[in-house]
Formats: C-alpha cells, sequence, structure tokens
C-alpha cells in the first residue's frame, strides 16, 4: 500500500522540520544568529489516467486525469536573513551591523570566513580578533596603553592615548556583502563560508551604498522569534502525528485486506 511509503516520507520530513525548530530555539540567544526555515517538496507522481488524455472517439478530453502523490522531500533549510535587535553592551569592542554584511574573520587555514557576530576583543598582540580569536579581517592592531577606542558608524577606528590630544587612527573596519546571502555555507562557531550559491564577496566601507553602518557598544542579537518558532514546533508535532495515524490506519486496512484471503 502506497500510503504506508508516503506518510513514512511525511514522518522524516516533519523530523528534520523539528530539527530545524530546536536548532532555532537552542540558539536564541546566540549574537547574529540568523534563523531557518525548512522547505518541502511533493516527489514524483503516479499517473494513472493523464490530464488532456483523450477519452472518446468524438474527441472528449479527460479534465483532471488521475495522479497518486508519492509524499514529500526536504527542498532546503533556508536561512532568514532579517536584522536582528540590538543589544546594548557598552563593551568599546562590541560592533553590531546596522544593516547589509558581514565582518570578514581569517581563519587558520587561510581561508576568509564571514560573521554577523560582532563581540570582539583583542589577543596578546594587541590584534583584533573574534571569541575564537580568529583576526578580523582587515586586522587591526590596537597600541598598548590606550585610553580609549572610538569606532565610527564608517568603521574607522581611533585611539587615544595618555600625553597625546588628538586621537590616532589605527584602522579601517570594511564589510563584505554577497548577492545570496541566504547562499552562505554555516560552519559553526557563529562563521559562513563563501559558496557557489551565495556568489563572490563585495568588500566595502560601513555605511555606503548597499553596506550598513556599524553602531560601537552594541551587538546584534538572534532574529529567533520564541513565540512563531514554539507555534512552528507544535505545527510540525501534530503534522508528524497525523502522518503516523495514517501509517496505523493503512496497517489496519491491510489487516482487513489479509484476512478477506485467509
Amino acid at each position: 500500500m502506497q500510503a504506508l511509503r508516503t506518510a513514512a516520507t511525511g514522518m522524516a520530513a516533519q523530523q528534520l522540520n523539528v530539527e530545524v525548530i530546536s536548532n532555532n530555539i537552542a540558539n536564541m540567544n546566540t549574537v547574529g544568529f540568523k534563523r531557518q526555515r525548512a522547505e518541502f517538496q511533493d516527489l514524483l507522481y503516479q499517473t494513472l489516467v493523464t490530464p488532456g488524455a483523450q477519452s472518446s472517439d468524438q474527441g472528449t478530453i479527460v479534465p483532471t486525469g488521475v495522479q497518486i502523490g508519492a509524499g514529500v522531500k526536504a527542498g532546503s533549510t533556508y536561512r532568514i536573513t532579517t536584522q536582528g535587535s540590538m543589544t546594548r553592551t557598552d563593551n568599546n569592542l562590541d560592533l553590531a551591523i546596522d544593516g547589509r554584511g558581514f565582518f570578514q574573520v581569517l581563519m587558520p587555514s587561510g581561508e576568509t570566513a564571514y560573521t554577523r557576530a560582532g563581540n570582539l576583543s583583542t589577543n596578546d598582540q594587541g590584534q583584533l580578533v573574534t571569541e575564537d580569536g580568529y583576526q578580523v579581517q582587515p586586522a587591526i592592531t590596537i597600541p598598548q596603553g590606550v585610553t580609549s577606542i572610538s569606532i565610527s558608524k564608517s568603521g574607522q577606528v581611533q585611539v587615544s592615548q595618555s600625553g597625546q590630544t588628538a586621537p590616532q587612527t589605527v584602522g579601517q573596519l570594511e564589510l563584505a556583502t554577497f548577492i545570496n546571502d541566504a547562499g552562505l555555507e554555516a560552519i559553526g562557531g557563529n562563521l559562513l563560508k563563501e559558496s557557489g550559491a551565495s556568489g563572490p564577496a563585495t568588500t566595502g566601507v560601513p555605511g555606503s551604498t548597499g553596506i550598513g553602518g556599524l553602531l560601537q557598544g552594541y551587538t546584534e542579537a538572534s532574529n529567533v522569534d520564541p513565540v512563531s518558532e514554539i507555534t512552528a514546533l507544535i505545527v510540525a508535532q501534530r503534522a508528524y502525528e497525523m502522518n503516523s495515524k495514517v501509517i496505523s490506519t493503512a496497517d489496519q486496512m491491510l489487516s482487513v485486506t489479509s484476512q478477506i484471503k485467509s
């Protein structure tokens, strides 16, 4: 009975849906996290009567035909890149991107990764790094003995030192944008990699055309909406239960059929 296999694909699809939702909920407090949404596609159809087929010698046409679906499959897990809310931290090295763009991060492998998480720090050499110690690109080094650090909306980093009246510019941050942000490959650690779907990175100064500005002393919160996720979780659970009910019903029907044969 095809219904058994069809319902099984439905249960597998809703299991994936719950896994995506659970990951969203787990990352509610992850800085710069973008929630995902599972999307599905119907499987191939078994055509018993082709729509539009001729049904008589007089040329009458079957209006709809008879097609039986084979179930559902996962199409994609789409990343929703809407802006998260700004959380004030009053930490001079915390940065939030207001608009489009990603910070560029140099990985130990030499590759460049991208992130929206702006909770930055300095390492033992004064270099601006992520919380995993990966250096932010372009490289910026904060001198020793600074009394204050100022980062403008356009990404210019200035420091003040005792005995100096004018602030000193030590670097310029740049952001990367992509034609398809949702096509970036997630690699964990709040990091994303360029892929064939995202297109190549285009870098520029924060605040320029098509690139967001920076807010010092803030971080971007996750864009996960707890109410929406819990609602989606309940819907997925009910869909899973209904598919399991289909399997139970099909099994009972097969049991009745086997009793008739006996």
